[in-house]
């Protein structure tokens, strides 16, 4: 099996949990935080929904740059347009993902604000760290749920909600 497919293959499996864990997020709680430095609940599911346009953003340029393209999140009312939102983001990814080459997962890609380099890895490795970057966030979706005292879906085999 490819890079490529193998990818394709984990986002598909990767996208069944995240379904389910992004379809439980109350909109009444969408203002709601744990904590004052924390993300908003919609926040957090906004951008849990939005990760897989980041496959497209990594493999289409050789850089992201926070201080040139400062992160403006999409405005998120309701679960119809979140899980659109994810749809749409993950079709996407799946479109930008089966389109790419071998040579572009070589190519070097750079996370940076300014001066400040986060990150300069290949395309290919970028794109496993916005794969646990999905996993991270999904997880903290999670938390936020349990503390809201909604039952959790399992991700690989049954939650503590799934007996």
């Amino acid at each position: 099996m490819s890079v490529i497919q193998s990818l394709l293959q984990e986002m598909e499996q990767e996208s069944l949990t995240t379904r389910k864990m992004l379809s439980r997020v109350p909109e009444d709680k969408y203002d709601w935080q744990p904590h004052p430095k924390s993300m908003t609940l919609g926040q957090l599911a906004t951008h849990v929904a939005e990760m897989p346009n980041w496959i497209g953003m990594t493999l289409n340029n050789p850089e992201l740059d926070f201080e040139k393209q400062p992160y403006t999140p999409v405005s998120i009312k309701n679960g119809e347009e979140l899980m659109n939102y994810f749809e749409t983001s993950l079709a996407d990814g799946r479109k930008e993902l089966a389109a790419a080459t071998p040579a572009q997962l070589e190519e070097t890609w750079i996370l940076r604000r300014g001066d400040q380099i986060f990150s300069e890895t290949s395309k290919a490795v970028f794109l496993r760290i916005t794969y646990s970057q999905i996993v991270h966030h999904r997880a903290q979706l999670g938390v936020y749920l349990r503390l809201l005292d909604i039952p959790i879906p399992g991700s690989y085999g049954p939650s503590a909600d799934e007996h």
